[in-house]
C-alpha cells in the first residue's frame, strides 16, 4: 500500500500557533515578505508532490531496488522522472539564498518538506537529502571561483552532492581515514583511495555528482586533526568539453531497507578535486554539512513515525476483532468491534500520536531557531547557538530510535498481516532501522550530548530546564497535576546531570550517556506538550480537543518513563565488566 496523507493541519498548527513563526518572519529582513498564507501554499504543494509523486513509488522501489552494471547504477523505475519533476517545481532551491538563485525561504519550511519526502519515500529522499548541507558548506567555505562554478548546480538541482567519509577501516573513528590528496599545479589536488557506504555515490538522476571528500594532505598531522575537505565532481568540464573524473563506482550494497537508495563503494583513482576551507580543517568544514544532515536524519525518524501512525490508525478503524470492554460515547454494542476500541490498541495509537506530534514540534522549533540564528548573522545570540548544539544530537538519536520503535509497535497492531509486505508497514520498519546507524551512530550522538553538557558544567541544559519550568508555571493554575510532574521531571534531570558532571569515575558518564540522552528527549517532549496545552484550551474545534486528549495521555502514561531512565542512569555508577570471546 502506498497511501500517505501529509499532516498539513498539524504542520500549520506548529508553524502558525505553536511557534507563531509568521510574527517573527514579519520582523526579519530576510523573510518579511513571507506570511502564513504563502507558507500554507508551499506546504500544500510539497504535500501534493510527496503524496502523488513519491508515495506510489515507495513499495515498487523497495521491490525493484537499484541495479549495478559495470560501474553504472540504475535507480528504480520512476525515480529519475520524479526527480526531474522535483527540479522543475523548484524544490532544490527552496531555502537557498536569493543571491545564489534560490527562493530564500526559511529552514522551517524546508524541514516540513523533508519530513514529507521521508514519510512518502525514504529511499528516494536519500538522493537530494544532503543537498542543503552541501550548499551551506560550499557557500560558507569554498573559494569564490569554486562557488561560482558549482553552487548554481546544487541550487538548481542539476547536480546532487554526496558526503564521502567512511572507509573500510574507518567508520565512526574518522581519524583512521587513509584517502590521500596530493597538490597539483594550478591549485587542484589529485585524490586516491576508497570510500564505502556513500549514499547516491552513483545514480542516473542528475548529469553530475559533486562528491565532498575527506582526505589527507602529505603534511597532514595524524588523526582527525589531519583531515581536509575536497570537492571532487564526477565530471570535469572545461571549454565546453566534458571529461570523466577518476571516480569509479565499484559496487552497491544489498541492504535490509531503503533498497531504492544506491549505497555505493567508490574508488578515487587520480581524481581531480579542490580544497574546501583551509588545509587540515576538514572535520570542521564537514560538520557544517553534518549538522544539517543530522537534523535531516532526525526528520527521517519523524517521517517514519508519521507513516507508522497513519498505517496503524487506518487499520485499527477497519479491522474488527472481539467485543471491546468499552466504546466511544454513543456507539452501540456490537458482536465485534474495531480493534481501535480495545485498551492495548488505544494505548499504542495514543503513544504513536503523542510522540510523533511532540517530535514534530521539537524538530520545527529547532529549524526556527536556525532561521533566527541566520537572521542575526554575526550578532547571533550565543545561548541560542548553544541550545541548537544541544538539540542536534538529541533530535538525531531520539527521533531515529522513536521512528523505529513506533514502526515496530504499529506493525504489532497488524498481527500476522503486518509481517507480510501487502500493508507496507514491514517496509517502514526495515527502512527506519538504518536511521539509527548513519550520520554518526546513536551511541556517538549520546556521547556528543554528554561532552557538550560536561564542557559547560551543564549550564546550557539548565537553560533548557528553565524553559520547561516556565511552561510548568503557566499550567499550574489550570493543570496543577501536569505542572507538578514537569517540576519533578526537571528536578530529576538536574540531579542526574549533577551526578554526571561531578562523578570521579571518568567512565561513569559514558556508561550512562544513552539513557541520559533518552531522558533529555523525554524532557523535550514534555516541553512541547506543556507548551501545546494553553494554545488548545477553550477551543471548540475537534483538532484542539484531540490535542488536549493526547497531552493528557502523555502526562499520565508516557512521562512516568523518566523514573525508569533516572534509575538506569544511577545504576550506571556500578562498574561494568569487559566481555571477550575467551570468557565463553
Amino acid at each position: 500500500m502506498s497511501n500517505y496523507n501529509p499532516p498539513l493541519r498539524d504542520m500549520q498548527f506548529i508553524i502558525e500557533e505553536w511557534l507563531e513563526a509568521p510574527l517573527d518572519w514579519a520582523g526579519w529582513e530576510r523573510h518579511s515578505d513571507l506570511d502564513a498564507e504563502l507558507a500554507r501554499q508551499v506546504l500544500d504543494e510539497a504535500g501534493k508532490f510527496a503524496r502523488n509523486e513519491l508515495a506510489p513509488l515507495n513499495a515498487r522501489g523497495d521491490a525493484e531496488g537499484c541495479r549495478f552494471d559495470n560501474g553504472t547504477v540504475t535507480t528504480p523505475t520512476g525515480f529519475a522522472q520524479s526527480y526531474s519533476r522535483y527540479v522543475e517545481s523548484g524544490w532544490p532551491s527552496l531555502c537557498c539564498a536569493e543571491e545564489d538563485g534560490g527562493q530564500g525561504l526559511p529552514q522551517l519550511l524546508n524541514v516540513a518538506l523533508l519530513e514529507m519526502l521521508a514519510s512518502a519515500n525514504h529511499a528516494w529522499a536519500m538522493y537530494p537529502g544532503i543537498a542543503q548541507g552541501a550548499y551551506e558548506c560550499l557557500s560558507e567555505l569554498a573559494e569564490p571561483w569554486l562557488k561560482e562554478r558549482y553552487l548554481p548546480l546544487i541550487v538548481s538541482g542539476e547536480a546532487l552532492a554526496t558526503m564521502c567519509i567512511t572507509e573500510p577501516q574507518a567508520g565512526s573513528d574518522i581519524g583512521l581515514i587513509r584517502m590521500r590528496a596530493e597538490p597539483e599545479p594550478g591549485g587542484s589536488y589529485r585524490l586516491d583511495g576508497n570510500k564505502i557506504f556513500i549514499s547516491g555515490g552513483e545514480q542516473d538522476m542528475t548529469g553530475n555528482i559533486l562528491h565532498l571528500v575527506l582526505a589527507r594532505l602529505p603534511d597532514a598531522p595524524p588523526g582527525s586533526r589531519g583531515l581536509s575537505l575536497f570537492l571532487v565532481p564526477k565530471w570535469l568540464e572545461q571549454d565546453g568539453e566534458r571529461e570523466h573524473n577518476g571516480v569509479h563506482c565499484t559496487g552497491i550494497e544489498h541492504k535490509m531497507g531503503i533498497r531504492g537508495s544506491a549505497t555505493c563503494s567508490l574508488s578515487f583513482e587520480g581524481a581531480t578535486g579542490w580544497l574546501v576551507g583551509e588545509p587540515h580543517t576538514g572535520l570542521k568544514a564537514m560538520f557544517v554539512m553534518m549538522n544539517s544532515a543530522r537534523l535531516h536524519v532526525g526528520l527521517q525518524g519523524l517521517g517514519h513515525a508519521e507513516k507508522a501512525l497513519q498505517a496503524a490508525t487506518g487499520y485499527a478503524a477497519e479491522r474488527r476483532q472481539m467485543r471491546a470492554v468499552s466504546r466511544p460515547a454513543g456507539v452501540e454494542p456490537a458482536t465485534v468491534d474495531p480493534i481501535g476500541y480495545h485498551a492495548p490498541v488505544r494505548h499504542t495509537l495514543l503513544e504513536l500520536r503523542a510522540v510523533t506530534e511532540g517530535m514534530r514540534a521539537l524538530g520545527y522549533w529547532t529549524a526556527h531557531m536556525l532561521d533566527a540564528m541566520h537572521q542575526a548573522g554575526e550578532g547571533m545570540d550565543a545561548p541560542l547557538k548553544q541550545r541548537v548544539a544541544l538539540l542536534t544530537p538529541v533530535i538525531k538519536a531520539f527521533f531515529s530510535e522513536q521512528g523505529f520503535s513506533l514502526s515496530s509497535k504499529s506493525l504489532q497492531m497488524f498481527g500476522g498481516y503486518g509481517y507480510m509486505n501487502e500493508y507496507g508497514i514491514e517496509q517502514t520498519l526495515r527502512d527506519s532501522r538504518i536511521v539509527m546507524i548513519y550520520e554518526g551512530t546513536n551511541e556517538i550522538q549520546a556521547n556528543d550530548l554528554l561532552r557538550k553538557v560536561l564542557a559547560d558544567g551543564g549550564q546550557g541544559l539548565r537553560e533548557l530546564l528553565a524553559l520547561v519550568r516556565d511552561e510548568g508555571r503557566c499550567l499550574a493554575s489550570s493543570f496543577p497535576a501536569y505542572a507538578d510532574r514537569l517540576d519533578t521531571l526537571c528536578d530529576a534531570q538536574d540531579e542526574v546531570m549533577g551526578m554526571l558532571v561531578d562523578h570521579q569515575d571518568a567512565e561513569y558518564p559514558y556508561r550512562a550517556a544513552g539513557n541520559f540522552l533518552r531522558l533529555t528527549g523525554l524532557l523535550l517532549l514534555a516541553y512541547t506538550w506543556a507548551r501545546t496545552v494553553p494554545k488548545c484550551v477553550d477551543r471548540k474545534d475537534a483538532f484542539y480537543r484531540e490535542k488536549l486528549d493526547t497531552a493528557d495521555f502523555f502526562f499520565n502514561y508516557l512521562l512516568p518513563e523518566y523514573r525508569y531512565r533516572v534509575d538506569l542512569i544511577k545504576a550506571a555508577a556500578s562498574p561494568m565488566p569487559f566481555v571477550g570471546p575467551e570468557e565463553r
